[in-house]
């Protein structure tokens, strides 16, 4: 079996549920391109811990994690089955690497999971498991997580980071009305995706001094991280193809990656 790829994805307002526009399109494109995967391990921006932690549930709840949002939203539900094996499996290779990291046996998968993955596997017939993100401990780190979750994809798992390649949310609520992006938000994303296609990953780690924005793109890191869990695990070198290019509000870029095992252009 050869190599799943690992994807990146910015999944938006949970209104993308019910409202998908190009996401979708771009969601389900990747889910066509690839093998059914023997399961999904998905790093959410909305699940924030101390230390790694990974679902062990069986059967997976399916949480709405907002407010005040339509109540066709709340009927929601995504209960494809858990992963506990692959949690285990991603816990022993964590371990490895040197992490401390944990099982949850109780959680569920919130709208930054599920919301993505209506779309790519509608049929809720892959396991997922879902795996936490920790803003206190910042790029590298989470670099590291997914360069030791990296054998996953050489066994069917694929990976998927959910988050946003820009995530400011005051100027989202300030901007949403006017269709004219806000000048830093094309920018950030357009540096991203050369330093991305170059593989540059220093530069990226250090994203809020070198990159145009790059504070107010991510006031708080959360949404940014599961970048480099998926480009983690795609290896050194991968090869990254941006799959979607587009703004929602002016403020939230709503890019999408696919990262490829391989040498990287240049």
């Amino acid at each position: 079996m050869s190599a799943l790829p690992t994807f990146f994805i910015s999944h938006g307002s949970p209104m993308h549920a019910i409202e998908p526009g190009d996401a979708a399109d771009a969601w389900r494109a990747l889910a066509a391109s690839i093998s059914r995967p023997r399961a999904i391990l998905i790093a959410s921006a909305h699940w924030e811990t101390g230390l790694p932690m990974l679902t062990g549930r069986e059967r997976l709840e399916t949480i709405h994690d907002f407010g005040g949002f339509p109540e066709e939203l709340y009927r929601i539900r995504y209960d494809a089955p858990g992963a506990p094996e692959t949690a285990n499996r991603a816990l022993a290779l964590l371990r490895d690497a040197g992490y401390t990291a944990a099982i949850d046996g109780f959680r569920g998968i919130d709208h930054g999971a599920w919301v993505p993955l209506r779309y790519m596997y509608p049929d809720r017939d892959v396991p997922v498991a879902q795996i936490s993100v920790q803003p206190a401990l910042g790029t590298a780190h989470h670099l590291g997580l997914g360069e030791a979750l990296a054998p996953l994809a050489a066994e069917g798992v694929l990976v998927i980071g959910s988050g946003h390649v820009t995530h400011n949310l005051r100027d989202w609520f300030a901007s949403r009305h006017d269709p004219q992006a806000l000048d830093y938000v094309p920018k950030f994303a357009q540096w991203l995706n050369e330093r991305i296609a170059e593989d540059d990953r220093e530069a990226v780690l250090e994203y809020r001094e070198r990159a145009p924005g790059g504070a107010r793109a991510h006031p708080t890191e959360e949404h940014f991280l599961p970048l480099f869990v998926a480009w983690g695990a795609a290896g050194a070198g991968a090869r990254a193809t941006r799959v979607l290019t587009s703004i929602d509000g002016g403020a939230l870029a709503m890019d999408a990656y696919r990262f490829d095992r391989g040498a990287a252009p240049g």
